[in-house]
Order: structure tokens, then sequence, then C-alpha cells
């Protein structure tokens, strides 16, 4: 058992995750900004659309890796017709275009704090708390990253917990209490709450 197992399968109603689920991994991904743009697409989406949308985008350039300067140029129409909404081409152009003014280094952005990186990239119009949440997690490998406001890790919660969904603040505040007992482990308690819903966001 991995260490992050051991610390949430003290939590009991936790633990049967721990137990019917293998262990998970973070992988950081050295590009930042193509991370970002990737959880823009999944917004709002169900895993499989945003894969296959992910994928069209990836596609149109040669290398699968584009730069943010080649996301930049790609014609706007290009962009719609792999099945993006206006505002979300908008907002990947908004990612590069910051990315190649501002910078969004990784090894930049390792040397910040979780709401350093968050507020240096809310500045993007597009990008809000729970985007700059996935980049932690994914992109830098945080292992202490809840996010309260993603609607699969409430459900799973609601659930798991049995917690009453009609008031959203209230239930918002007992979702930040649980997830006290997970740290430094949330990142991984999110994952496996993700999962058990096979509602990961996760690229």
């Amino acid at each position: 058992m991995t260490p992050y197992q051991a610390h949430l399968f003290k939590d009991k109603k936790f633990s049967k995750l721990i137990q019917e689920q293998e262990a998970l991994t973070i992988k950081p991904k050295k590009k930042v900004y193509l991370h970002l743009c990737g959880s823009i697409m999944s917004q709002q989406l169900s895993t499989k659309v945003a894969d296959v949308i992910w994928k069209r985008f990836l596609a149109l350039f040669p290398e699968n890796e584009p730069t943010p300067e080649e996301i930049v140029n790609m014609p706007f129409a290009t962009l719609r017709a792999i099945g993006l909404s206006n505002a979300k081409v908008g907002y990947i152009q908004n990612v590069a275009r910051f990315a190649m003014d501002q910078g969004m280094e990784w090894r930049q952005m390792k040397k910040m704090s979780d709401e350093e990186v968050t507020n240096h990239l809310i500045q993007i119009k597009g990008v809000g708390r729970w985007t700059t949440e996935m980049l932690l997690m994914f992109a830098l490998g945080r292992e202490d990253v809840f996010a309260v406001d993603d609607l699969g890790i409430q459900n799973a919660m609601i659930k798991l917990y049995k917690l009453d969904s009609a008031d959203k603040k209230s239930l918002k505040e007992k979702m930040l209490t649980i997830s006290k007992k997970w740290s430094p482990y949330r990142t991984y308690a999110c994952m496996h709450l993700w999962r058990w819903k096979d509602n990961s966001p996760e690229k």
C-alpha cells in the first residue's frame, strides 16, 4: 500500500474505494499551455466527447503537439470545425497568446505556490478556478488539490457520504470539512472519486 493509500484508508467510508481500485500515479505534463487548452475544451462535456475533440485538435498539427504560435495562427473556422464553440476557440487562443506574452513554462510554474499559479492564470479570459485546479493536479503534479466545485466530485461525495445537496453552500462546506482529513493527498482522493463515478477530467 502506498503512503497516500494508507493515509486515505483511515477514512472508513473512503477505504472501500482504496480497496476496490488500483493505486494511482500523477504524471506531470511539461507543456502546461497545451494541457490548459485541453481542460478548456473538456468543460461541460462528457469524457468521451471531450476525448474525441481533443484528438481532432491534435490531428490539426503535424507533430500533434502544437506550439502557442501554431494555435494562435490556426484559422478560427478550422478550430470551430472540430466541434469547438465560438467561445472555446477564443479561450484556447487566449491561452496560447498568454503563453507567448506572459509565460507558462513548466519550470517557471513549478516554483509557484498553488495560489500563485491560480492568480497568474485566471487573468486569461475563459480560465477559472476549476480549470487551474485541473492544471495543478494533472500538469504540475500537485498532490494536495481539492476541486470542491467539480460536479463529478460533488456527486461522488453526496453518494459516498450521504450528503444533502439541497443547499450548495452547505454542501461545499461539508465537502471541505471531509477533505481536510485527506490532506496532503487530496488530489489522489479526487482521482479515486472520479474513477468511482467514471467521470475523470484527466487529459
